[in-house]
């Protein structure tokens, strides 16, 4: 789908009361005009808790993990579970990205509905009004370029039954996915069930052996030296694979792992990979870097190891309003569990904007203590100078369960201006 028309498609929705805080008498606007009107975030009418996405930000991450992959000689496919919003897969597209990343089917329907060619599902599908779904889409578009897991015979049976009784007529492209560890995820856990895989794909005429992929963040206990053993032998089993034969009359065969934490190691270790028979595309999946964040990823970013190459910034900010002072040392905000990421982290405290005078502030002596469905609980110390009223922006943790608790996402530049909003889809 042309820009364009993905532009309009997402613009042309009429905001109403299901997307959280946007302002009341924005009621009936498009999105695209809503867009028009560059609100500020604090002056014009929204309602807190509102969620903003830095612009600024979010541009950095996108150029940076272009300018990374494209260093690296690697193919990227960012994870579209982390987001889902189809306006950052169209920016991801044209910064470089070889396609998108997804987990279920039902985020392959939502990326087909807007026009996403090429889809890594890092995940085996055994649900057979799905794979139905997906040989009608591979027939009806010689263009549609999928690719997924495989890591079981029964998988590999069930997909196969399910395609023939659907009269697939293009075979679906699957990897073999080779388990990061014993207690890992899913994937096979030795190079002999991998064997015994694509011994059973070569029996079948509905599914195609393209390459072998896996997750290295699930790498038990992980360090830089596991995490390296284990991505030494993806690549070691698709040596092996192509030395046999088993990716005979490819045009190009596919490696692929990476998350968010362990990039570099990929980077590292798919530097190795020796001439085969075709082509390696060298895909890497991360996510989380369109967003980044102030807690987990803040820690876990592979930038923190190779500080020469950049840095992510988080993008993130939840505006919350001090509704409740009831003591020198406690305070609570209007926003909670179901408007903050809490699986990892907390949300931390960043800075106050006063509600007298709009003038900002560090939050000096502010501390999130916990959260409850619709509060946060802060504690303060006694010289801290808040007030009902005032709006707390605060950081936030694991991009994941941050994005799906908001329908429609201001993004707002550093100035307060909402120049766009995206939507999502969970």
């Amino acid at each position: 789908m042309a820009v364009e028309r993905l532009a309009d498609k997402l613009a042309s929705e009429r905001v109403d009361h299901r997307f959280k805080a946007l302002p009341p008498d924005a009621e009936g606007r498009t999105v695209g005009e809503l867009a028009a009107e560059r609100r500020n975030l604090f002056r014009d009418g929204f309602t807190t808790p509102v969620l903003a996405l830095s612009a600024e930000s979010v541009e950095h991450n996108l150029a940076l993990m272009e300018s990374y992959s494209a260093h690296h000689r690697l193919a990227f496919a960012p994870h579209g579970k982390t987001s889902m919003a189809p306006q950052l897969f169209d920016r991801q597209l044209a910064h470089g990205a070889w396609g998108i990343t997804a987990a279920v089917p039902t985020h392959v329907r939502v990326y087909r509905a807007y026009g996403i060619q090429r889809i890594f599902l890092a995940n085996e599908v055994v649900d057979a009004a799905a794979l139905r779904w997906l040989a009608a889409e591979l027939d009806a578009d010689p263009d549609f370029r999928f690719i997924c897991y495989v890591d079981s015979l029964r998988g590999i049976e069930l997909m196969d039954a399910a395609l023939r009784a659907a009269g697939a007529r293009r075979p679906v492209d699957v990897v073999i996915e080779l388990g990061a560890g014993d207690g890992a995820r899913t994937g096979a856990r030795t190079e002999a069930e991998c064997r015994a895989l694509a011994d059973a794909l070569a029996d079948t005429d509905t599914l195609r052996l393209v390459g072998v992929a896996g997750y290295e963040g699930e790498v038990p206990d992980a360090t830089p030296e596991r995490v390296v053993a284990w991505l030494r032998r993806l690549v070691a089993l698709a040596v092996e694979f192509d030395g046999a034969g088993r990716f005979a009359g490819l045009d190009e065969i596919v490696l692929s792992a990476g998350g968010s934490a362990w990039f570099d190691a990929v980077a590292d270790v798919f530097a190795e990979v020796p001439e085969l028979s075709a082509p390696v595309l060298k895909l890497l999946r991360s996510g989380a870097y369109i967003s980044h964040d102030d807690g987990h990823y803040r820690h876990l970013t592979p930038f923190n190891r190779v500080p020469e190459e950049g840095a992510l910034q988080p993008a993130f900010r939840l505006w919350a309003q001090v509704v409740s002072r009831p003591s020198p040392g406690q305070a609570f905000l209007n926003a909670g569990k179901r408007d903050a990421a809490y699986d990892l982290d907390l949300p931390t405290a960043q800075v106050v904007r006063s509600g007298r005078d709009g003038t900002v502030r560090p939050a000096a002596g502010i501390t999130v203590t916990g959260l409850s469905d619709q509060h946060t609980w802060i504690a303060t110390e006694a010289a801290a100078d808040l007030e009902v009223g005032d709006w707390v922006g605060m950081g936030l943790s694991h991009p994941c369960t941050s994005f799906d608790k908001w329908q429609l996402i201001p993004l707002v530049e550093a100035d307060g201006t909402v120049t766009d909003y995206l939507r999502t889809f969970f």
